[in-house]
């Protein structure tokens, strides 16, 4: 459960200094100037729309992290050992959203050659990071571990399938920023489909690092190798 609040709490900080920087929580009766001059935001109802999506999302990752934990607790638990290919997807997921993260600043110095750069290699990398996940659950399927074997490897295809389906969506919608790119488009009428994938981008990059330090916490080679030896695996 611990772990249940601490991704709530990181994402309630996510969405408080969000809506801070949009100026959502502005007091337009408070503010002094002109009539109509109130310096109340001016944000897109796509970006609102985001971001209400978004915490839908988180909740329901924060339940599935809390069905994890509390399921360890039971009979029948037998741990399946994170895949080393794990690693090399996180720094494909990881490049991509560094290259969506890339595309946007490109939008937003008016670059339509980065844009298109940063576009194509973070869709490159996120086809490569779903190949590398089908990848994982074959290994894991090899070793034994099937999604009927027990509740710990039905867990991890359940965990890593959810987050792989809420990427393909991610691809979708990237794809379509990508025609708009390619055919012409003025820079001004694809800036905010760039912004909104990476944002997209960046959400799912942080709740596969938290399922990532999960699966890794539960590990039964690294539990047994210590907590100190996997913390300097990470750093």
């Amino acid at each position: 459960m611990n772990i249940l609040y601490l991704f709530l709490a990181v994402i309630a900080a996510i969405v408080a200094w969000w809506l801070a920087q949009q100026k959502l929580t502005a007091k337009p009766w408070l503010e002094v100037g002109p009539v109509g001059a109130t310096g109340a935001s001016s944000l897109p109802a796509a970006k609102i729309g985001l971001a209400v999506f978004l915490a839908v999302v988180g909740c329901l990752f924060a339940l599935l992290i809390s069905a994890y934990t509390m399921r360890m607790e039971m009979g029948e638990w037998r741990p399946a050992p994170a895949p080393k290919l794990l690693w090399l997807n996180t720094g494909m997921l990881i490049l991509s959203s560094g290259a969506l993260q890339w595309a946007q600043v490109a939008a937003r110095r008016g670059r339509m050659d980065g844009v298109r750069a940063g576009l194509l290699a973070g869709g490159g990398m996120a086809l490569a990071f779903l190949a590398g996940q089908l990848i994982a659950w074959r290994q894991l399927d090899a070793a034994g571990y099937y999604l009927t074997a027990n509740p710990a490897a039905a867990f991890f295809y359940l965990i890593t399938g959810v987050h792989g389906l809420h990427l393909l969506g991610g691809l979708v919608a990237l794809g379509r920023t990508m025609d708009k790119a390619w055919q012409g488009v003025t820079l001004g009428n694809v800036r905010l489909s760039v912004e909104l994938c990476a944002m997209y981008w960046h959400f799912l990059l942080f709740v596969w690092l938290v399922l990532f330090g999960l699966l890794l916490l539960t590990d039964p080679i690294e539990s047994n190798s210590g907590l100190v030896s996997l913390l300097c695996r990470i750093f």
